[in-house]
């Protein structure tokens, strides 16, 4: 309206008067809305076609959310400012024109320029004559005139009879704090026009966020400005992946103890490659120690791996495999994760790296078995 206003009442009245919202286009499609293309300037310009500023000639422009605007189109509009010509995309040509410009945004410039995200001396070249519109919240005073000025703009634009607003709607729409601003009320007066023709508005035909003071402007994310939304989601990316992984893994795992756990309360015993390691719930006997209840022998046995006790021990360490290509050893001082690597790597090797055939072998999940062959780096 401001803008809309500084050309009503300049020299330029008479002459057009475009407004373009920057925010709403691409970089490249905003280039070309601006300045115009060529034929064949890039896929899909099959006609050349005039940009904003060289059908605005002679009026006015009003750049809105300028503030959004790329670093390489900012160049291109300081041309403009400067020497009053510009080309069009894919153009050799030199258009020359005559153009106020009008911008507009709910930025900090100045913040912006100190980011590196807005030229600075674009930044100047704009702030010849600056004004600062406080929110629609700060100045109460303009909200009846307002009302009264969209009012007539939607009763014509859709033939809709209007009566009014009661005071006490009014006094309502005045006391709201208008988190949308001027765009918020525009569109509640259009509603209730719409709504509500042929009568005064009253407070109950007003929305219950409106008539509460309930309406609260939308919180930002929390995003640092210096790092593009691109990066962003590139340094998420295999973060997001990863616990994407390990929450199938952690699904899957539990569904084998599931299983493992329900056959075992059935009386079926648990069971490790199809045969039972232990018995049914009532087999044990509570006076017993566990490690006399199940004894290592009672484990199945499995090729390429031998339990020992340190009794077998010796300065070479413990062997736990010899059928295999590659047994797997243990001496003194392996942690748990290198035997298991080693055992992983010697299962894999009885099976010629068939990892399904693997996985029942070791008593795991098949996705577990991938998760500790990419841990292990045993997939080289």
């Amino acid at each position: 309206m401001v803008a809309r206003g500084i050309h009503a009442l300049s020299p330029r009245r008479h002459e057009p008067f475009i407004a373009v919202n920057v925010a709403a286009l691409s970089d490249t499609l905003l280039e070309s809305e601006l300045f115009g293309h060529e034929k064949g300037a890039f896929t899909g310009a099959i006609a050349s076609r005039r940009g904003l500023f060289e059908l605005s000639n002679g009026g006015t422009i009003f750049l809105d959310e300028i503030g959004d605007m790329a670093l390489s189109t900012q160049t291109k509009l300081l041309r403009v400012l400067e020497q009053q010509e510009f080309h069009k995309l894919g153009g050799e040509q030199s258009i020359k024109v005559d153009v106020r410009i009008v911008a507009a945004t709910n930025q900090d410039l100045r913040r912006l320029v100190s980011l590196g995200q807005f030229r600075r001396d674009l930044y100047f070249r704009l702030n010849v004559l600056s004004i600062i519109l406080p929110a629609l919240r700060d100045r109460k005073a303009d909200v009846p005139t307002l009302v009264e000025t969209f009012v007539v703009e939607a009763s014509n634009r859709h033939d809709r009879d209007f009566h009014g607003i009661s005071s006490d709607a009014m006094e309502i729409l005045i006391n709201y704090s208008w988190p949308g601003n001027v765009r918020e009320l525009k569109n509640l007066v259009e509603s209730m026009v719409v709504l509500a023709p042929g009568r005064v508005i009253r407070p109950e035909d007003i929305p219950e966020e409106v008539r509460t003071g309930g309406g609260q402007a939308l919180l930002p994310a929390l995003v640092d400005q210096t790092v593009h939304s691109g990066e962003v989601q590139k340094h998420l990316k295999p973060e997001l992946e990863f616990v994407f992984r390990t929450l199938v893994d952690l699904r899957l795992d539990m569904d084998d103890l599931r299983r493992e756990f329900e056959a075992y309360r059935s009386g079926e015993g648990l069971t490790i490659n199809g045969e039972t390691v232990l018995g049914t719930v009532g087999s044990v006997s509570s006076d017993k120690p566990i490690d006399s209840v199940i004894e290592i022998g009672a484990l199945p046995s499995q090729p390429g791996i031998e339990v020992s006790d340190e009794s077998h021990a010796s300065d070479s360490g413990w062997k736990l495999g010899s059928d295999l290509n590659a047994p797997v050893v243990f001496r003194p001082g392996m942690t748990m994760e290198d035997v298991e690597r080693n055992t992983i790597s010697a299962v894999l090797s009885s099976v010629g790296g068939n990892r399904r055939k693997a996985a029942k072998l070791l008593g795991i999940g098949e996705r577990t078995l991938y998760r500790k062959i990419s841990k292990y780096e045993l997939d080289e």
